[in-house]
């Protein structure tokens, strides 16, 4: 199934949602409103609540708990990227001015925060003790691994055990809550919540090595950024941390260098070589592969439907894609 087809499955859902979205977004503050609409509106994947709607209808599930689900979703997430584009220094997401570089660092941590604490509103709507408390844990391991990838920058002895410690925390852990969540909502037992927290999980990680596969992988343009951003910021991901794993002395040594310097693109030309000989793209995406087909085997719990299918599609279109 192709993202187009995916996408007309969930099309009135995801309308539904949008439209909690722009409701919630409504505040007296005109800045929090003219920031949260352009950052909320920025051409963004939505995979978050596409995969809430899609779990949520694969479960059978005919409420509407799972459109504000969604919403919430989407606003923590979205929140961490406020906050993450004001630590990065960064300028432009997906193509466009990042918020912070429109509106300034201050009014983005702001409205970073107004959007946590709309999130938590929203959850106190649901009237549900369970969705409080794995969102409100989720939050604080995002955070969490938010300050444990900050202490990982410009440190080239970072493990590839450390690295999916962050990304299972910063990434992986809002799918996981997200998917695990609309079974939680529909009433179902146990095993199909560990199931559907197990299909989030391993399909969240599976997004992250891709994205840090195409920061040295991709090309600018279908990025919306520049390669190699990682690079820039000493940021260790996985085709650095294989490359320095199976690399010779003096290509060690460069990659620590940049990554201890932090401002290594005027090296990257010789870094992508290092990586390219290594095999260390090859590495990461296999493995990117390899939680994509543990998402999918996750899902063998579930009845056979068009929104399972769609599900399946998504863990596998994580990483066939170029941005």
């Amino acid at each position: 199934m192709q993202l187009n087809q995916i996408k007309a499955l969930t099309d009135n859902d995801m309308l539904l949602v949008n439209q909690v979205i722009a409701d919630q977004l409504q505040s007296d503050v005109s800045l929090i409103q003219q920031l949260g609409f352009y950052i909320v509106n920025s051409g963004g994947k939505r995979i978050r609540p596409l995969i809430t709607t899609l779990a949520a209808r694969a479960l059978g599930y005919d409420g509407k708990s799972h459109l504000t689900l969604a919403a919430i979703i989407e606003f923590i997430h979205t929140a961490t990227l406020l906050h993450d584009d004001v630590v990065d220094e960064s300028l432009k997401r997906r193509g466009r001015d990042t918020a912070n570089a429109l509106f300034g660092n201050q009014a983005s941590v702001l409205v970073g925060d107004f959007l946590y604490t709309r999130s938590f509103q929203m959850m106190v709507s649901l009237n549900t003790m369970k969705v409080m408390q794995v969102l409100s844990d989720a939050t604080n391991v995002i955070a969490e691994g938010e300050v444990m990838q900050l202490m990982n920058c410009n440190n080239p002895d970072t493990s590839e055990q450390s690295y999916m410690d962050v990304i299972y925390s910063k990434t992986a852990k809002l799918f996981e809550a997200a998917t695990r969540l609309t079974a939680v909502i529909a009433e179902k037992d146990q095993a199909t919540e560990t199931a559907l927290a197990d299909y989030g999980r391993y399909l969240g990680t599976a997004f992250q090595l891709m994205d840090d596969w195409l920061d040295y992988a991709g090309d600018s343009e279908s990025l919306g950024k520049n390669v190699g951003d990682d690079l820039a910021e000493g940021k260790p991901t996985l085709p650095l941390i294989h490359a320095m794993a199976n690399g010779n002395e003096a290509q060690v040594k460069l990659i620590r260098q940049v990554i201890e310097q932090g401002n290594g693109l005027d090296q990257l030309d010789e870094v992508l070589a290092i990586i390219k000989q290594t095999e260390s793209l090859d590495y990461t995406y296999k493995k990117a592969e390899e939680h994509a087909q543990m998402a999918v085997d996750a899902l063998a719990i579930l009845p056979n439907s068009e929104h399972k299918t769609a599900l399946e599609s998504l863990a596998w279109l994580s990483v066939k894609r170029d941005n």
